[in-house]
């Protein structure tokens, strides 16, 4: 990737174990380890972001779909601003900036298509022991360590995240 598509919509092929995702998004930043897109999950809609490893970025591509897409989202007011980046520098400090920042962030693994949503509790070494937020939106202690090296992909302040932060305040 280079600093020329900072701010533009691009699409990435990202590989999990069996299969190949797309995500497509606005760079909004990068490094040898990790991107960070303003997700566009479907259509000309944007929901929250997504932060990925960036080992498992096979390519990226700009072509005609994506500056078209890109001009929707600009009118529609969609193009990332400066506060929209958060610190990409390591993978503790991404997700220690997010549980203060946004509360919540949702994450996958290298083995399967299961996510995870919740904060962080500890990080001791490269473990990774959250407060975990059920799909009902009920909280419990109960998850294993993570390993953080097994970490992939990483969104937040996304329809889900949110919603399911919206019941579990109010079950308080």
């Amino acid at each position: 990737m280079e600093k020329k598509y900072l701010g533009q919509l691009l699409t990435l092929k990202f590989e999990y174990t069996d299969e190949i995702v797309e995500y497509s998004g606005y760079l909004l930043d990068f490094n040898d380890d990790w991107v960070l897109l303003k997700y566009n999950k479907v259509d000309y809609v944007v929901d929250g972001y997504v932060v990925l490893r960036n080992k498992y970025v096979s390519h990226f591509k700009r072509d005609s779909r994506e500056k078209f897409t890109q001009k929707i989202l600009d009118l529609k007011g969609q193009k990332p601003k400066d506060n929209e980046k958060i610190p990409i520098t390591d993978l503790e400090t991404i997700l220690t900036h997010l549980s203060k920042k946004f509360g919540l962030f949702q994450f996958s693994m290298r083995v399967d298509n299961t996510t995870f949503v919740g904060k962080v509790k500890k990080i001791t070494g490269a473990d990774l022991k959250i407060d975990y937020l059920t799909p009902r939106a009920t909280w419990t202690n109960d998850m294993p360590p993570f390993k953080l090296g097994n970490i992939r992909s990483i969104q937040f302040d996304n329809d889900y995240v949110n919603s399911l932060k919206l019941i579990a305040k109010k079950k308080r």
